[in-house]
Order: structure tokens, then C-alpha cells, then sequence
């Protein structure tokens, strides 16, 4: 089920969305200011925004951009001016639609629905992670950087992507299939072979001793996972 965050200091219309949305069979929460959702989104697993522009506390626009910075779930902005630079600016700060109130309840619903689809198609939820952190391997997305105990790992293209997989799925086992679909983009056949030669050449890189790994482990009969040593830490 759908969870869906209604932010409006109008409280009636607060109350007639959860009315058009609960029939609709989504989950609604409610806030009555900016600050007030933000509050819940920390909260709770939110897929949809539906954001008012003008309210106390903090309106819409700031409470846009703080969303932003910590998410890419849709939001629509819910206005009662008609002005098109308001529109622009709504979006120009990460809006992804706008409905004028009073609105039609079908055509918000249909709003709704179009964005949520996106969304999920694109993989939903919070925006990736772009710094990974396992014990002393350290990964910037950004850069493109690998360091150990924070000297520099110079890692092929392959081996960076294998390390990216493990390092977003910390303890997780990944079978040799799964690695070389995930990082090849391409259907497994017989590639277990290919999967075990990069996995033995990036062990070699960032393990100290890479006969007895601290990090990257083989599950027998299964596949291979990232593991943070006693001490270490988990994905930051």
C-alpha cells in the first residue's frame, strides 16, 4: 500500500484529500505546515507529497528544497495562485507537478497515480547514496574513488562496480549470477568463472592478507558478500 504525506494548514482540505485517497486504497498521513512534514518524513516511509505552497511555520517552498536534499519522492504542489512564476519556481526547486485549488478530485487522483508510477518504475524511495563506508574501505560514487585506511585503490571499471554492489548490500549474499547481471547489464550463462576472476583480483587490492579476507568473504555454494570486520562500520 501506497503512503501518501497531505501537507495543507487548511484543515478541511486535509480531511476531504484522505477521504478522495482512502478510497482509493492509499495511506495517508497528515502535516499542517512545512516544518510538520518534514517531521514526518523522517518518520515514516512516504511515496507521494502533496504539498500546499502558503502556510505558517514554514511554507512550501522551503519546506521543498529541505525535501530535497534527503529524497526524490514526488511531490505536487497544492496552490491557490494561479501565477505562473510561482508554478515555475515550484518546480525549477524540485516539484514534479502542481495542482490549482480548488481542484477537481479526479484529476488530482489521476495526478496522483501518474507520478507514483514513475516513481516506482524509476526504483522509488530515498536519493542514492553517493559515500559508502566499510570498515576502512572507503567509496566516494562521486569521484569515482576507492581508499583503504585511506590510501588510494586503483580498481578497473569491473572491480569498481562489483565493490559499489557489495558496498550498497552490506551482508547480503550476492550469487555469481546475480553479480554479473547486476554489473555485466547482461543475462548469465556459464559466467562463473568471469564473476571469480575479478572477485579474486579485487580481493587482492583491498585485502591485506587476501588468504584470510577481513571484508570480502565466499559463502560456500552460494556467493560472496561484504562484511565489516568486529569494530567496523556499516554503510554511512
Amino acid at each position: 500500500m501506497y503512503k501518501i504525506l497531505v501537507c495543507d494548514d487548511e484543515k478541511d482540505i486535509v480531511s476531504a484529500l484522505k477521504i478522495y485517497l482512502g478510497s482509493e486504497g492509499y495511506s495517508v498521513s497528515a502535516a499542517y505546515n512545512g516544518k510538520e512534514a518534514l517531521e514526518v518524513l523522517e518518520q515514516e516511509e512516504i511515496h507521494l507529497v502533496l504539498l500546499d505552497l502558503m502556510m505558517p511555520v514554514m511554507d512550501g517552498m522551503s519546506a521543498m528544497i529541505e525535501i530535497r536534499k534527503r529524497s526524490n519522492v514526488p511531490v505536487i504542489f497544492l496552490t491557490a495562485k494561479s501565477e505562473d512564476t510561482d508554478k515555475i519556481l515550484g518546480l525549477n526547486v524540485g516539484a514534479d507537478d502542481y495542482i490549482t485549488k480548488p481542484f477537481n478530485p479526479v484529476e488530482l487522483l489521476a495526478r496522483v497515480r501518474s507520478q507514483l508510477r514513475r516513481y516506482m518504475q524509476l526504483g522509488g524511495t530515498v536519493a542514492k547514496k553517493e559515500r559508502f563506508a566499510i570498515g576502512g574501505i572507503e567509496l566516494d560514487d562521486v569521484a569515482k574513488e576507492v581508499t583503504l585506511d585511506g590510501d588510494a585503490v586503483a580498481l578497473t571499471r569491473t572491480e569498481y562496480d562489483i565493490l559499489k554492489l557489495l558496498m550498497e548490500h552490506p551482508g547480503r549474499v550476492f550469487s555469481p549470477k546475480e553479480i554479473y547481471e547486476a554489473v555485466w547489464k547482461d543475462v548469465s550463462m556459464g559466467t562463473e568463472n568471469t564473476v571469480a576472476v575479478h572477485i579474486r583480483h579485487l580481493r587482492e587490492k583491498i585485502e591485506y592478507n587476501p588468504a584470510e579476507p577481513r571484508y570480502l568473504k565466499v559463502v560456500w555454494g552460494r556467493g560472496y558478500k561484504l562484511e565489516t570486520p568486529e569494530g567496523g562500520r556499516f554503510v554511512e
